[in-house]
C-alpha cells in the first residue's frame, strides 16, 4: 500500500502541535516542526541571541537558513518510506518554506518552487487563525495580524502548487482531530 501524506499547516498560533499531539496520542506517526528543533537547538548551544525574535529575522543568512528548512522537510518526506505506517502526518510541509519566504518578502529561485513539486503530499490541512486561542509563546513571536497575513501566503503557495486545502473548522482539538481523521481516511 502507497503511504498518505498528511500536512498539518497554519500560521503561528491556529492549534496545530495541539492536534499534532492528539494525532501521537491516537498512535499515528508525525513528523514534528524542524524550525521547533532548530530552535531549540540553538537554544541549547547558547546561540539564544540569535532567537531573540522571529529566527528568521535573526539570523545573518535568511537564504541558508530556509535552504537548512526545506531540506529537513525534505529529508522528512523522504524518510516517510521507512515508516511502517500507511498514514503519515506532518506538522507543516516543504511548501511552508516559500510561503513565509513570500511573507518576509525574501527571494528564492525556482529551485525551491520546484522541489515543492517533486514532493508532493497528498492532503493538505489548514488551519485558519483563530484570534480566540491565539498566543505568543518562546517559539512564536508573530502577532495574530502577522498569523493572519502568514495564513494567506500559506493558503497561496500551497494553490500555486495545485493543493486544494481543507479548512479545519473551529473546535475543541477532539472536534478538530477528529474532523482531520473523518477526512483523512
Amino acid at each position: 500500500m502507497t503511504k498518505k501524506r498528511i500536512v498539518i499547516t497554519g500560521g503561528p498560533g491556529t492549534g496545530k502541535t495541539s492536534v499534532i499531539v492528539k494525532l501521537e496520542e491516537a498512535n499515528y506517526f508525525c513528523f514534528h516542526e524542524v524550525i521547533r528543533a532548530m530552535t531549540q537547538e540553538a537554544k541549547e548551544n547558547d546561540q539564544s541571541a540569535i532567537f531573540a525574535s522571529n529566527p528568521i529575522v535573526s539570523v545573518s543568512d535568511p537564504y541558508e537558513f530556509n535552504l537548512q528548512i526545506l531540506n529537513g522537510r525534505i529529508q522528512q518526506f523522504l524518510d516517510a518510506t521507512s515508516k511502517k505506517n500507511d498514514i503519515l502526518f506532518y506538522d507543516r510541509g516543504i511548501p511552508d518554506v516559500l510561503a513565509y519566504m513570500d511573507y518576509f518578502d525574501q527571494p528564492y529561485n525556482n529551485d525551491f518552487f520546484n522541489v515543492c513539486k517533486q514532493h508532493m503530499y497528498d492532503i493538505i490541512f489548514m488551519l485558519p487563525p483563530w484570534k480566540k486561542i491565539y498566543i505568543s509563546d518562546n517559539e512564536r513571536y508573530e502577532s495574530y495580524e502577522q498569523a493572519q497575513e502568514i495564513h494567506h501566503h500559506l493558503k497561496n503557495i500551497y494553490n500555486r502548487l495545485g493543493y486544494d486545502c481543507v479548512e479545519v473548522p473551529f473546535g475543541s482539538v477532539k472536534e478538530r482531530l477528529d474532523f482531520i481523521l473523518k477526512n483523512s481516511i
